[in-house]
């Protein structure tokens, strides 16, 4: 679907998305194949051209989060360790970004990486070869906590225990993060976003992103639910904005998780209809935490499910047709730069 660009003049950050080469996995997932593995089915192979031709859409993207999605780990390293293959391969990436020979984006100027916090003391090792990887651009971590008890929610792909941000080794882990100065991206699921909040006061110093809006659930038994369970999400979203350490990301409703529209992938939702979906949701969620402690995401290309890049952000725009020149500019740059200690990128 081809849409005019809204407000191109717009400085953009994106503050989440992902690079990967998911061709030697896939054969490893079972059929029948859950949407989220639809997804990564068109979606396997997500260059930095690939990325590149996104984000030069239309729309003024002037530099972009890396999130960690388990790509490119070292083959023969410590198990700990493998993670530092991800950071070395998209510092490279950032680097040819930062050269200048492909425009003015800076792809990747922050980068998060993932180590396993169940580690508990022992993970800060771990970290520091992190940091030693990218020291100009590695900004923290993200450790997924997503469970549900229906296994047929998240399918094959996630692994993560029942309670893991409520775990004593996980938080043994955690207190690594603010020694280091480091960030924390949160994404585990609507139910369970009690765990998250109880991990936030209990770390009120620790500057932690909540991903994709909580994520609301809206497939196998929760398939049909979403109005019946969006006063819940809703409240645990406002209990979650009390702690000033938590920011959250606007996005990532495009999921099959989320259905958000419910077909794809590449569904071809306009964005008019896009953002009439997700507007209770983004709505909610500026309004618990503020202008100033939101930001909005891509999640490319797992978003690509509901709409390309150019749509995606159009979307979005149309949500915040009546914010301030200044509201805008900290919910789609500036806040994404202050998190990720990124603000040299924001033009002058």
């Amino acid at each position: 679907m081809t849409e005019e660009i809204l407000e191109p003049d717009l400085p953009i950050i994106d503050p989440h998305h992902h690079l990967w080469d998911l061709h030697p996995l896939m054969g490893m997932f079972p059929e029948p194949r859950h949407d989220f593995l639809e997804t990564l089915t068109h979606n396997a192979y997500y260059t930095f051209d690939q990325l590149r031709a996104h984000v030069s859409s239309g729309h003024n993207v002037i530099g972009t989060v890396f999130m960690e999605c388990g790509a490119f780990y070292r083959a023969g390293a410590d198990e700990a360790l493998k993670v530092v293959g991800e950071v070395e391969f998209v510092n490279g990436v950032a680097a040819q970004g930062a050269s200048g020979l492909y425009g003015d984006i800076r792809p990747c100027a922050a980068i998060i990486g993932h180590a396993d916090l169940q580690l508990g003391d022992r993970v800060a090792p771990v970290l520091e070869a992190l940091q030693a990887a990218a020291p100009d651009r590695f900004r923290g971590i993200r450790h997924q906590g997503a469970w549900d008890a229906d296994p047929d929610v998240l399918g094959p792909p996630f692994h993560a225990p029942a309670g893991l941000y409520l775990d004593a080794k996980f938080r043994e882990g955690f207190k690594h993060l603010g020694r280091m100065g480091l960030t924390f991206d949160a994404w585990l699921l609507e139910p369970q976003l009690d765990d998250v909040i109880d991990l936030a006061r209990c770390f009120p110093d620790q500057p932690i992103c909540l991903d994709h809006c909580g994520t609301p659930l809206n497939i196998a038994s929760y398939h049909g639910r979403l109005h019946e369970r969006f006063d819940e999400w809703r409240h645990k979203i406002r209990e979650l904005a009390k702690c000033e350490n938590v920011v959250v990301k606007l996005g990532g409703l495009a999921m099959p998780f989320c259905g958000l529209p419910d077909r794809g992938p590449a569904a071809g939702t306009s964005s008019e209809d896009l953002a009439a979906m997700w507007r209770p949701y983004i709505e909610t969620c500026i309004d618990a935490f503020g202008p100033r402690r939101a930001m909005f995401e891509s999640n490319f290309p797992v978003d690509y499910w509901a709409a390309d890049y150019a749509v995606l952000w159009n979307a979005f725009k149309r949500l915040t047709h009546g914010a301030s020149a200044d509201e805008k500019r900290a919910l789609y740059a500036g806040n994404a730069a202050r998190f990720y200690g990124i603000e040299h990128i924001l033009p002058a």
